[in-house]
């Protein structure tokens, strides 16, 4: 049965029939503003959700856990999100205060990955998330955190239809600061690579 099962995702396109350029030479300094770019062109061409994420965190005991939160902003603290101190979310963060988001666009080949360290905002900025959400009903949620990823990395993910992906790496401050970008080639390396 796996077999056929492998068969069949073989099978499966692996990106839309025209995906994006992306042309390093031209990226901004500031990951940021071409996260706001990527953001806003899978937003265009009618991805839901685009702000939707992938965040990572690691457990006291080490076991590690993954789950869809949404992006509220970016800012000199980092990449917001927010959950409940209490949910599982919250108490791995205060076990280890690490964690990795990544963001995936389908329908451009395109992924975003942010690696740092936990930053929790105020309270008066975690009430206020609390208060603007659509569903409020204004009563407060003690138990609200906003939190932001202080990114020690932040790699862009451009697909290609000739494998020749495009990752282009941005490591805000300390050694091997700046970005840099790979294409790897098509072929897998040797056996003796």
């Amino acid at each position: 049965m796996s077999a056929t099962l492998g068969d069949f995702l073989r099978g499966l396109p692996e990106f839309p029939e025209n995906l994006p350029d992306f042309d390093v030479a031209s990226a901004p300094a500031d990951p940021a503003a071409l996260f706001r770019a990527w953001l806003e062109e899978a937003a265009a061409v009618g991805v839901r959700q685009p702000q939707a994420c992938s965040l990572a965190t690691v457990g006291a005991e080490g076991q590690p856990s993954s789950r869809m939160v949404l992006l509220k902003n970016i800012d000199a603290d980092g990449w917001h999100f927010a959950t409940s101190r209490t949910s599982r979310k919250g108490t791995e963060l205060t076990a280890n205060p690490r964690a990795a988001l990544n963001f995936f666009w389908a329908e451009q080949g395109r992924q975003v990955r942010v690696v740092g360290n936990i930053v929790e905002l105020t309270a008066e900025a975690s009430a206020a998330d609390w208060r603007g959400r659509p569903a409020d009903d204004g009563r407060d949620n003690p138990h609200w955190q906003l939190y932001a990823v202080s990114p020690r990395e932040i790699e862009f993910w451009q697909g290609r239809h000739d494998r020749k992906h495009i990752r282009h790496m941005y490591r805000p401050g300390g050694p091997g600061a700046g970005p840099k970008t790979s294409a790897p080639s098509a072929s897998p390396p040797s056996p003796t690579s």
